[in-house]
Parts: C-alpha cells; sequence; structure tokens
C-alpha cells in the first residue's frame, strides 16, 4: 500500500496506452490521405475503388501533369541544396562554438538559437524584406528561396552536433594529439567519424524540414517555377482537388523515407568498413 501510494502510477501501463494513442493519432490521418492517393475516382473523401491512375494515368495524374512535376522537382532541389549547404556550416559552427573561449561567447550562442525560437512567419517576412530592400540583386526566386532555408536549418544541425560534441569529450582529440597527429588529422581521422551519427542524423532533419517548410518558401517563391509541393498543396486545397494531391504528397512521404533509410545504410556501412577511431590511433603508436 506504501509504495502504490508512493508510486500511484504503478507499473507504466498508462505511459503505453498514451504512446499508443499518440502514434494512433499521428498515423492514421496520413494512412487515410495516402490511402486516397490510389482511389480510383475523384474524391477525396469516398472510397471508389484502388487504382493507380493519379500518378502515372493519362490525364491529371503526377507523371503527366507539368505542374505538379515542377513543385516535385523543386521540393527535392531545395531539399538536396539545403542538406549540402547547411549540414556542412552547421557541423563548421558547431565545432567553432563548442571550443569557443574567448569574449561574446555567450551571446553568439544565444543569436545561433534565435532561429529556433522565432516564429516562422516573422523569419519569413525579414528575409523577404532582405531580398527585396537590402539585396535586390538577389531577388526573389530558387536562390532566395535555398538562403532562407539554409538560414533556419542551421541551427539545427548546429544543436545536434554539439550534442555529439559534449558526449564524445576531448579524451580521443587529446589521444591523438599526444600520439603525434597533426591537427587536420585529429578533425579529419577521430573527430569526424565519432560525429558521423550526428551528421547523419542532422542531415535528415534539415532534409525533412527542408520538404515540410511552407511558409519562408511561400514568401520567397519569385513565380511559379519556384512553387514547392507545400505551396500547391495549400493553393490547392480550397478549389476541390483531386486525389493528385494525394499522390504528390505520398511521392514526398516516400523520398523523406529514402533519405532516411539511406542515412541508415550510409551509417552502417560506415561503422562496418570504415574501421574503428581506436584503429586510426594506432596508427601513430
Amino acid at each position: 500500500m506504501i509504495n502504490r501510494l508512493r508510486n500511484p502510477w504503478g507499473k507504466p501501463r498508462f505511459l503505453i496506452l498514451f504512446t499508443g494513442i499518440y502514434i494512433l493519432w499521428s498515423l492514421i490521418p496520413v494512412a487515410i490521405a495516402i490511402l486516397f492517393a490510389f482511389n480510383n475516382g475523384r474524391s477525396r473523401t469516398t472510397w471508389q475503388g484502388f487504382s493507380t491512375r493519379w500518378f502515372t494515368g493519362e490525364s491529371g495524374s503526377v507523371l503527366h501533369d507539368p505542374a505538379l512535376q515542377g513543385a516535385l522537382r523543386h521540393t527535392l532541389f531545395l531539399g538536396v541544396v539545403c542538406v549540402l549547404v547547411a549540414t556542412p556550416v552547421g557541423v563548421a559552427l558547431a565545432l567553432g562554438l563548442q571550443r569557443w573561449r574567448g569574449p561574446g561567447g555567450g551571446t553568439i550562442n544565444t543569436v545561433m538559437l534565435l532561429p529556433l525560437v522565432t516564429p516562422e512567419i516573422v523569419m519569413g517576412v525579414a528575409l523577404l524584406l532582405l531580398f527585396l530592400q537590402v539585396l535586390p540583386g538577389i531577388g526573389l526566386g530558387s536562390t532566395a528561396q535555398a538562403i532562407g532555408q539554409v538560414t533556419f536549418t542551421i541551427s539545427y544541425v548546429v544543436v545536434i552536433v554539439r550534442g555529439r560534441l559534449v558526449s564524445i569529450g576531448k579524451d580521443y582529440e587529446e589521444a591523438a594529439a599526444d600520439l603525434g597527429a597533426p591537427p587536420h588529422d585529429q578533425l579529419i581521422r577521430v573527430l569526424l567519424p565519432l560525429l558521423a551519427p550526428a551528421i547523419i542524423a542532422s542531415a535528415a532533419v534539415v532534409f525533412a524540414i527542408s520538404l515540410d517548410d511552407f511558409v519562408v518558401t511561400q514568401y520567397l517563391s519569385g513565380d511559379a517555377s519556384t512553387t514547392t509541393v507545400s505551396m500547391l498543396l495549400y493553393a490547392s486545397a480550397r478549389a476541390a482537388p483531386t486525389p493528385a494531391l494525394n499522390a504528390l504528397a505520398t511521392l514526398l512521404l516516400v523520398g523523406s523515407f529514402l533519405a532516411l533509410i539511406l542515412a541508415y545504410i550510409g551509417l552502417r556501412a560506415r561503422k562496418r568498413g570504415g574501421g574503428s577511431v581506436m584503429e586510426d590511433l594506432a596508427d601513430y603508436s
């Protein structure tokens, strides 16, 4: 009785129940949206039989609609650019901020985290004014969208990589230095392999955020050629859209899962074939 009063929850049955409810609440709407991507009719609410017409059909499908194809290509393009730019820059900033010992370190760290707490609508308006008033030579369009997405996704990379840096500590780098490894080898052969899980995870997060972003991308859009999937879904939501939009969203979701799978495969391959840090350190002993 005393133990039950100390822990009225007892075994974590309620936690398991709430977790299951949350997972169902999150996945069921997505599953319904994917299901109607395979609807044989034009309805997005009434099931009319299974079909792939909205993916590959001759009329109104993703395969034969230039607007849908363009939105998908542009969304993936921005995602890839965002990963290729934000990930290495974020890793470099994380390394620099983690080792910053001079004055102003706290201020710089706070500024780096501002994009995480700034409302996205504020970020979008600020970037819009920046490209219209301060950098009119760039203007609105793909370049502005890529810069805007990189601007607020770098912070996610910094937070993830710095967390890994804290858990690693300085022991491996100091051991490599004691064994005579030059600074570039300490970074490339010791530190970066240890940071690989965080780098891969941050790249996957950046890619997912880029695919999902709407506000900043919408504000920085120049014309129809810079329309993304999220923008197209929003613009068509009130105009009796066909299940082709469900098919488009399904393809984007598949792309996200493929990115996660490739990241996982890359990490496993790195662990199997890349050798261990201790083996690299042994080269200097």
